[in-house]
This record gives structure tokens, C-alpha cells and sequence, in this order.
């Protein structure tokens, strides 16, 4: 097993802070030279060998020093994956959506309530969704433009990350507890192959509070994760999946590698990387 081990450049973390975690894991940290990430810098600490108490201690050494990590099988390739499937919401952009379109209503800080309490798990997400919603009855559907033109940015590491898988061949799936809206952009701007989300009602140009059809939730996340691998001949251990929320750990489950990115504690627990300070692309240096 490896340990790889990254940082923002931005951070300049100590050799000597490098050297005690690969001490740690009973090695020495070798820079990685070929590294893709441009912001980050990477280094690798061969042959450690796996235990769950030397996560913990890597973990909490890792997080004060402001480095990620992953403990990666070195045989391990990109090309051993056919499907990156990401979030939206906190994961592929930096911002909520419902919470910004609530700002245009004054109703921010009850709607994010609502939404960080969701993704912490401790409301079940359709009630949350639809609650949430709710809130957003008779605004002007012009907000979601708004929205999208002034706040919407993408996550760091992003474009890198993408540009970089589909010249690898890998498909994309974009699914969502977000809105079409905002996913049939992302799928246009960046070239995305797949996208699911929930449809907003509108009438005469304004929000009713509702969404159009079933709801993307957890289990739909998983399942739509499912379909797309049906679709392109590839089975879920094929297929990388990113998020941040509760309502992502079903999909993330059945991938074969789960990444939870700038994540919540019920995710970063259960995913198999976390990345807390590099970003999206941290993944490109965990597989050959």
C-alpha cells in the first residue's frame, strides 16, 4: 500500500512535517515528480502497511498540518475506471444553490439551515428538499439566471480534473438534488456526458414552491449511478464517485473508489479519500 500525501503550494508545508507523517507510517516521503495537480504538490511513502489505527493517527497529523491523504493500492489506474460521478452542490461548484436563489428572497439563513442539517443527515432529504422549496414560492424564475451569472463558481481543481479524465475516456455523470437549471449549464460548459437532477415548477415566470416529478435523493442518486454503468457496459466498481453531503454516501457506497470533497464528518468517515484542502484534481495524483 501507499500513502500519498498532498498540499496546496500555497500552504508551503514543512519537509520536516512530511518526514514525521511518513514516519508515522514507517517510511520515508518521496516527492511525487510527475504530480498533476498544478496548485498542489504530492508525495508518496511506499510499502506502508494498512491499519485503522494508523489512519487515525495520519488523519489527525494529516488535518493539523493541512495535508490530504489516501492510503492507494500502487496497481491502481485511472484507466481501471469508466465513470467519474459527481455532486454538484458543494462538490463540483462552491456554492449551494437553493440557499443563493433563497438570498434573492431574503430567506437565506432559514433555507441553509434547512440544507446544512440535510446534509449533515439529520433530516431525512425529501422533507428537506421540499421544505426548502417551499420557501421559494412566487419569486421570479429570472433569479435562477442571477444566480447562476453571480455566484455559481466552480470548485478548484475542477477543470483540471475534468479536462484530464475525459482525455482519458472516462464518461461524466452529473446527478444532483440540485435543479436542471443549473445542471443542463454545467453539462453544456463543461462537456458533460450525463446529468440528473430535480425540476423546478414554474408559472408565468415565477417559482410555486414545488418540484416537477419525483425527487433525486439518495436512492435515486445510487440508482441513476447504476443506470449510467448499464448503459456504457461498466459495473459501479468502475466508477469514481464525489461528494460532500449525506445524501451522496448511497452512491458513493457502490463505486469503487468514493472521494468526499471538502466533506461533512458522516462522509468523510465512510469515503475512501477525503480532500479537505487540494482540490477536485487531488484524485489525478492517487492513480497512475
Amino acid at each position: 500500500m501507499n500513502l500519498i500525501l498532498q498540499a496546496l503550494k500555497s500552504t508551503a508545508v514543512a519537509q520536516s512535517g512530511i518526514d514525521a507523517i511518513a514516519a508515522l507510517a514507517g517510511g520515508k516521503a518521496d516527492k511525487l515528480a510527475d504530480a498533476r495537480v498544478p496548485d498542489a504538490d504530492a508525495w508518496r511513502v511506499a510499502g506502508v502497511t494498512f491499519s485503522d489505527e494508523l489512519k487515525a493517527k495520519v488523519d489527525a497529523a494529516c488535518l493539523a498540518a493541512k495535508l490530504d491523504y489516501a492510503f492507494v493500492d500502487p496497481a491502481r489506474k485511472l484507466a481501471d475506471f469508466r465513470l467519474v460521478a459527481m455532486d454538484m452542490d458543494s462538490t463540483l461548484i462552491t456554492i449551494e444553490c437553493i440557499d443563493e436563489i433563497a438570498d434573492m428572497q431574503g430567506l437565506k439563513p432559514q433555507v441553509a439551515e434547512i440544507t446544512e442539517a440535510a446534509m449533515r443527515g439529520e433530516i431525512e432529504f425529501n422533507e428537506s428538499l421540499t421544505r426548502r422549496v417551499a420557501l421559494l414560492k412566487g419569486l421570479d424564475a429570472a433569479a435562477l439566471q442571477r444566480v447562476y451569472d453571480e455566484r455559481l463558481k466552480l470548485s478548484p481543481g475542477a477543470e483540471n480534473m475534468l479536462r484530464t479524465i475525459q482525455a482519458a475516456g472516462l464518461k461524466t455523470l452529473l446527478v444532483s438534488g440540485g435543479f436542471t437549471f443549473f445542471t443542463d449549464r454545467m453539462k453544456t460548459r463543461l462537456g458533460l456526458d450525463y446529468t440528473h437532477s430535480n425540476t423546478l415548477e414554474i408559472v408565468d415566470g415565477k417559482l410555486t414552491g414545488r418540484v416537477v416529478g419525483g425527487i433525486v435523493n439518495a436512492e435515486e442518486k445510487r440508482a441513476t449511478v447504476e443506470r449510467v454503468c448499464r448503459e456504457i457496459g461498466a459495473e459501479p466498481a468502475q466508477a469514481i464517485v464525489m461528494g460532500d453531503g449525506a445524501n451522496d454516501l448511497k452512491m458513493m457506497g457502490i463505486s469503487g473508489l468514493s472521494v468526499a470533497f471538502r466533506a461533512k464528518p458522516v462522509v468523510r468517515a465512510q469515503a475512501d479519500v477525503g480532500l479537505n484542502f487540494v482540490g477536485l484534481d487531488g484524485i489525478l495524483n492517487l492513480l497512475g
